[in-house]
């Protein structure tokens, strides 16, 4: 089963320290030799080493700069903008609001041909009616203490969702039955969400399970994740959005998602608890 999703991250960080290190070695320069011809702090360069303080993309060339290596800065660069990609804060993210990330990873949920997406809080963001979005974001706006552009990112989600009535795309979507129940909107809200997953539930590109509260589990609810084809698993953590593409990770999430899938209930006994759910709204 997937281990912390933040170790890869780690893991991604931890080596391009120490391939500077070892350029640095390579050049016989200590560390505080390292940091005078670069003109910073004696403790910066041992920071950079120890995977400490990542380092910008200036960082990397002044170090490669100062060790005769400038020709391997460029993938120096590449690579450490990677490692940071893999884990980014939610606060970094919506620094300026929630509206420029659904934009941002757009053109990814357009070129993705097969989505598997296991839910274990929330609907699903491209299965979000526009009340219900706007009450998560709501939520998350306030908890966050970010810059309020709700109504923005929730028009955004939903541009962004035109994938699964637009062209070429299958979903298979997991929801722990908890999701049903979860009140992140007002009565009415979820009522509508509730009756649009019945809805979305007929299309021929939309496989939508249901992973019953009494199930006998073969695998413990997960953090949520989203897989993108075969190229990146997307995981939810409350502090951040961690993106995995080491492929025997994304393997990993693969099997956990076959085996929740396989725990599921689908088609009739699948709208059954969706229709409980609607239900106990009264």
């Amino acid at each position: 089963m997937p281990t912390s999703p933040l170790s890869t991250a780690q893991a991604a960080r931890a080596a391009i320290a120490t391939l500077l290190d070892e350029i640095r070695r390579d050049a016989g320069l200590t560390g505080l030799e390292l940091a005078n011809l670069c003109g910073w702090h004696k403790s910066k360069s041992s920071r950079i080493a120890g995977a400490k303080t990542a380092p910008s993309d200036e960082d990397i060339r002044a170090w490669c700069r100062a060790c005769g290596a400038e020709d391997q800065a460029a993938d120096l660069i590449a690579a450490s903008r990677t490692a940071e990609s893999m884990y980014v804060q939610w606060r970094q993210l919506h620094r300026d609001g929630m509206r420029r990330v659904h934009e941002k990873t757009t053109p990814l949920y357009q070129r993705t041909r097969h989505f598997r997406v296991y839910a274990s809080n929330l609907v699903p963001g491209m299965l979000q009616t526009g009340d219900y979005a706007t009450g998560l974001l709501r939520s998350i706006t306030d908890f966050q203490g970010t810059p309020d552009d709700v109504a923005d990112a929730v028009q955004a989600r939903l541009n962004r969702s035109r994938v699964v009535h637009e062209g070429n795309h299958r979903f298979a979507l997991l929801l722990e039955e908890t999701v049903l129940y979860y009140r992140v909107c007002d009565e009415a809200a979820m009522a509508g969400q509730l009756r649009y997953l019945l809805d979305i539930m007929s299309r021929p590109n939309v496989s939508l399970g249901i992973i019953p509260f009494t199930a006998r589990r073969t695998v413990w609810p997960l953090e949520a994740f989203y897989a993108f084809d075969y190229a990146q698993v997307a995981v939810e953590t409350l502090t951040a959005e961690v993106n995995i593409t080491a492929p025997g990770e994304i393997r990993t999430y693969l099997k956990a998602f076959a085996e929740l899938s396989g725990i599921a209930v689908h088609g009739r006994e699948a709208r059954a608890c969706i229709t409980r759910a609607l239900d106990s709204l009264g």
